[in-house]
């Protein structure tokens, strides 16, 4: 195949006209921080979740991760049980705490954290288990909860990539621990950058709601009605890690695209997955895709030909990555045990081109390409 010069994008935002005009209204407005239109994001977002838990918007996925960690008192000394094969942001997020993240291993076909491995991982320090929505396939998180029921934790999902994406019969994020999700520019709907915290405990979200204003007491009731607390108390260590206006005006938007993109989303997997499905030295994973919306599409790359596969394709114009590397591998949170099935995959994955922009000509060119080379003798 010639190469193509102009670059297929692994990921992309999808915005328009529509997030302008938002964000235009916001600076009309003459208020770019933290106030009603945050609390709109969040009432849109609880009603598109079909839940009566809080919601509780950030500036990060990354922050909604280390807020609801550090708001359930786990910190030095502690331990938080994580899939080795997660964005950094998981273990940074732990580690944020004071706490001590704990890799586990994933299961075969799944990337999903194997409790098995996670039970060999416990010890009295334990505090809390974050399963990760790993291309936003969250199937078993029924054992998660009988797990952490056995045995006295909290459970924290790393909801990043499944905004959309439904379990049980239910949205995503409808019930539930605490979840996290992430809004940043590549995710599913994005609001430039952001996240949320939705649990269904009070005192919890209580604690998130002052701790993403530094620790403010009460101050997100007088943002969202246009004021500032110029007296207060602050109980408990804070963040600046509030949502602004303009964040949440973008997100509104994309709440309203959200089931135009899922539905170009799933139309992509599924041609991914008929066209891909017998094709040499390559296997698709053993997700539950009629149920979720896909934010990454991967693949495995069998027999130690990823890295000449990810050089083709890039020399070909197609942009891919690799999600993800194994934690337990970085120098930073490094272990002493193996994890021989993250580490295989941390050989094989590779993350083909996916978001809602996604032509069909491209993605035939994609599929063509991955065909070209692992098809060659």
């Amino acid at each position: 195949m010639s190469t193509n010069k102009s670059s297929i994008r692994l990921s992309r935002s999808v915005v328009g006209s529509e997030e302008k005009e938002a964000l235009a209204r916001v600076i009309d407005a003459g208020y770019l921080g933290m106030g009603k239109e945050v609390q709109l994001f969040e009432d849109e977002l609880r009603d598109y979740l079909g839940t009566d838990m809080h919601v509780i918007c950030v500036n990060t996925g990354t922050s909604a991760l280390h807020l609801a960690v550090q708001c359930l008192d786990i910190g030095p000394g502690d331990e938080v049980l994580i899939p080795s094969i997660t964005y950094v942001a998981s273990f940074q997020a732990v580690a944020a705490a004071g706490a001590r993240p704990v890799a586990c291993d994933v299961t075969p076909g799944r990337v999903f954290i194997d409790l098995e491995d996670a039970q060999k991982r416990l010890s009295p320090h334990t505090k809390a288990i974050m399963p990760v929505h790993y291309a936003s396939d969250s199937r078993d998180m029924a054992q998660v909860y009988e797990f952490a029921v056995r045995h006295g934790l909290r459970i924290i999902e790393d909801a990043a990539h499944g905004i959309g994406s439904t379990r049980d019969g239910k949205m995503v994020g409808a019930q539930g621990d605490v979840l996290c999700f992430s809004f940043d520019g590549i995710k599913n709907i994005t609001s430039g950058e952001g996240g949320a915290v939705v649990t269904g405990d009070s005192s919890l979200a209580r604690r998130i709601q002052d701790a993403r204003l530094l620790g403010v007491e009460k101050d997100t009731e007088k943002r969202f009605k246009g004021e500032r607390s110029w007296t207060f108390d602050v109980l408990h260590q804070g963040f600046r890690y509030h949502m602004s206006n303009l964040m949440a005006a973008i997100g509104r938007e994309q709440l309203k695209k959200i089931d135009r993109f899922s539905a170009h989303r799933k139309q992509c997997v599924t041609r991914y997955r008929h066209e891909l499905k017998d094709v040499p030295d390559l296997t698709l994973l053993d997700l539950d895709y009629d149920n979720i919306v896909s934010h990454i599409f991967v693949v495995c790359v069998k027999h130690g030909r990823r890295d000449a596969l990810m050089e083709y394709l890039r020399a070909s114009g197609i942009e891919c990555g690799i999600h993800y590397q194994p934690n337990h591998l970085l120098s930073y949170f490094s272990t002493k045990y193996p994890l021989p099935v993250a580490e295989a995959f941390g050989e094989e994955l590779l993350s083909l081109p996916l978001h809602a922009a996604l032509t069909e000509e491209e993605q035939n060119i994609v599929i063509a390409t991955v065909r070209e080379f692992l098809e060659k003798v």
